[in-house]
């Protein structure tokens, strides 16, 4: 079963139904990332989708089941969940009644203005904090607060003035940066959804060591997510690329050949390649090689010897890297559009069905024939400028009847 909501879990034990009693627990997701795990003691038939009353502190809460069966357990395990824990025993009371929707709605129709009403008085209090987001229970009866502060928050008269105000228990959470942009939610610079708010539960460090390993750009801004720290996706291929750094030579190795004195400037991590300038200051004469060959080369520096140049042939070196391709560089949007075949000697149009083929070969069979008939009212005799049974050529010496030039033809012909 697939799904937009958060965090969710994709059941690939649901074909296999005689799991799905080895587990009496249920996993039930209510506003955003907000999940718990509840018993099922009444064996109740519960599918995902379902909704359901559990118990609350104090009352029910009302969420939607997301997930049933032994992977239940193993989402249990992997979050850490003790078993012995006295949250473990809360249990799951029953399906929704139409009652229980309809107090379920309207406490969350209050959510957004308690949200800008409580931000209000927290301001007034003069406490450095931001109440992020609120969630009222499914019955009404408690509403937690979510805050981020950068400190400790002394908010003790808040949660007195909050009481009073909204007349309902008052539980208030700190969340940090990537946990409010969970709960938010949004679109990556990658195209796709927030991490944090699609799968990532758990939030390691992320330093500017992981950039670094991979060559990336030490830019603020394109380090930053929407949370405004460290993109968590860094710490995803770092291990992969100190992996492949121990392959490479030191950068302070210099080579040495006939020609000149190599030193390093750039390596590609995974294509293992690596940039070699004739100069420390700068990309002078840069030469590409595979690490491979900068290896051969620091061998036979080591025994007194220096290769004639650094490169290898050009078959080989191409040979020797990889050439990696770039999808969004090689899908052009023009990649579709038809192109026109520019027509050459060889590519002379095809005369068309029912007319006799043009023979420019000889072109004896273009030329007219020699007794065709004249104009009407030509009685001229053909001579110079005129050829006989051809058309009249235009003499610019002739003049017309004004005695200025004039091409037209002479009176009397048509």
């Amino acid at each position: 079963m697939r799904s937009n909501k958060p965090l969710m879990v994709t059941d690939w034990l649901d074909d296999a139904p005689e799991l799905t009693s080895q587990c009496p627990y249920i996993e039930v997701q209510f506003k955003n990332t907000r999940k718990g795990y509840y018993l099922n003691k009444d064996n109740l038939e519960l599918h995902p989708g379902d909704w359901v009353a559990v118990e609350g502190n104090p009352g029910h809460d009302i969420g939607e089941v997301t997930l049933t069966g032994y992977l239940v357990h193993l989402q249990m395990k992997k979050s850490g969940y003790h078993f012995d824990d006295p949250e473990a025993t809360k249990k799951v009371f029953r399906l929704v009644r139409e009652s229980d929707m309809v107090r379920y709605h309207e406490a969350k129709a209050r959510e957004h203005e308690t949200m800008i009403r409580s931000r209000q008085i927290a301001q007034d209090l003069g406490l450095e904090m931001k109440i992020g987001d609120v969630e009222y229970q499914g019955d009404g009866q408690k509403a937690i607060f979510y805050y981020i502060a950068d400190g400790r928050v002394d908010f003790r008269q808040l949660i007195k003035v909050l009481a009073e105000a909204f007349k309902v228990r008052i539980e208030m959470k700190q969340i940090g940066a990537r946990q409010e942009a969970g709960r938010i939610g949004g679109i990556g610079p990658c195209g796709r959804e927030l991490c944090c708010a699609k799968w990532l539960t758990k939030f390691q460090s992320v330093g500017t060591a992981a950039a670094r390993f991979q060559d990336l750009s030490l830019n603020p801004q394109k380090l930053a997510g929407q949370c405004a720290k460290l993109k968590c996706c860094m710490n995803f291929e770092v291990d992969c690329y100190m992996e492949c750094s121990k392959r490479l030579p030191s950068k302070d190795v210099v080579l040495q050949t006939l020609d000149s004195d190599y030193y390093y400037f750039k390596a590609d991590i995974l294509a293992q390649t690596i940039q070699y300038s004739t100069s420390k200051d700068g990309p002078f004469n840069l030469v590409t090689i595979s690490v491979r060959r900068a290896m051969e080369v620091i061998e036979m520096n080591k025994h007194g010897q220096k290769p004639e140049k650094l490169s290898l042939e050009k078959g080989e070196v191409e040979a020797e890297i990889p050439q990696f391709t770039d999808g969004v560089g090689d899908e052009a949007l023009n990649r579709f559009d038809r192109r026109r075949k520019k027509r050459g000697a060889g590519n002379a149009p095809k005369a068309k069905k029912g007319n006799a083929p043009a023979n420019n070969a000889n072109p004896a069979n273009n030329a007219k024939p020699a007794n065709q008939s004249k104009p009407a009212g030509d009685n001229r005799p053909a001579g110079k400028g005129r050829p006989q049974g051809g058309k009249p050529r235009k003499d610019p010496n002739r003049k017309g009847p004004n005695g200025g030039n004039n091409n037209a033809p002479a009176p009397g012909v048509q």
